[in-house]
């Protein structure tokens, strides 16, 4: 056979059994929610900055940073909802490496799916109870979705996965702000007929189970840049492309029209200090115009505790440093954050 099934994985409520969440977490996630809900119906004015780690690679170093987050929002709370990015699956180009804590809680270790599970729902419920902040994450699997719905406040849909059914569906399901990416060829039309498929009601089979979904108010877009055939990387941050957006969901009938504004990846071209630039440009695009201000809801941004990457298995290994994708420190993200806050 071509499968070698190696164990039976406990399912989600199983899990959630076993790792619960305390009544303390589950009221921040309630009132974070509410508050994110606000941002993409227009009852706040309020500005997201979805920002962390590209991977959530350690649990120390993770919630070291998060503790870091939450001690700024205190600060920049009147105008910013900051929602850290907890990483757990990653997507790879060629399915070659490091796939995330789910994958690999020790990234130099074996795969252990059953070890993982437990491991990224215990990173959560900890960087929750610690500091207050529910976090974001991206849905690579959505049969794994039912492990960690409970913690979730934003979920990414990454660019190889927006064209998924299966992605598309399970999103239909969520009662938390779901951005769907455009895909690498950067087609705007894919990325919106996602959101519309998340918007939608819909029966499907899900872990076993004939299921039906109510569809999804608050899906939205995350432009993230595209790669034309050439491999060259296209930015789609720039005003012309967000008033293209704009012209595109004028023309779709679709609830919440929103964008997140993802300034790496090949919007930098994975040149990581160029994403301070980038916020500025789409900050000053929506100071200019208040249609684009209106749709804009926030950007996303690559950080950990100290600037770049390293490679898994380094002989001396650096505390809090990007294993994937290189990332801005935290000394350009705090000062980041706070000149977010002067300019919205």
């Amino acid at each position: 056979m071509s499968f070698e099934f190696i164990k039976k994985l406990p399912t989600p409520e199983e899990i959630r059994t076993e790792y619960p969440l305390s009544e303390y977490a589950a009221n921040v996630k309630q009132k974070r929610d509410a508050m994110i809900r606000d941002v993409f119906t227009g009852a706040s004015d309020k500005f997201l900055v979805i920002i962390g780690p590209c991977s959530a690679d350690n649990e120390d170093a993770v919630c070291d940073y998060i503790n870091r987050l939450a001690k700024v929002q205190d600060k920049v709370s009147d105008k910013i909802i900051l929602v850290p990015r907890i990483y757990t699956n990653k997507p790879r180009t060629t399915g070659e490496g490091y796939k995330g804590m789910v994958h690999q809680p020790d990234p130099e270790k074996k795969p252990d799916l059953l070890a993982g599970l437990i491991a990224i729902r215990k990173l959560h419920i900890r960087a929750i109870e610690e500091t207050g902040l529910t976090a974001a994450d991206e849905m690579l699997y959505p049969e794994n979705y039912r492990y960690l719905s409970d913690l979730l406040s934003y979920v990414a849909i990454g660019a190889r996965s927006v064209e998924d059914q299966q992605h598309r569906l399970t999103v239909s399901g969520m009662d938390v702000a779901a951005g769907m990416k455009n895909p690498t060829s950067g087609d705007f039309s894919v990325m919106l007929n996602s959101v519309v498929a998340a918007q939608c009601s819909h029966s499907f089979s899900y872990r076993g189970w004939e299921v039906k979904t109510t569809g999804n108010d608050l899906a939205h877009v995350i432009l993230r840049g595209a790669v034309n055939k050439h491999g060259n990387n296209l930015p789609n941050y720039h005003y012309e492309d967000l008033n293209l957006l704009l012209e595109m969901y004028d023309a779709r009938d679709l609830k919440n029209p929103a964008a997140i504004i993802d300034a790496n990846h090949s919007n930098s071209g994975k040149q990581y200090a160029e994403q301070v630039r980038i916020v500025k440009e789409v900050l000053h695009s929506r100071s200019v115009n208040p249609r684009l201000n209106e749709m804009i809801k926030g950007v996303m941004v690559e950080s950990y505790i100290e600037p770049g990457c390293q490679k898994i298995g380094t002989a001396n290994h650096v505390y809090g440093k990007s294993i994937t994708d290189p990332c801005l420190g935290w000394t350009e993200s705090e000062e980041l954050i706070y000149q977010i806050h002067e300019m919205c």
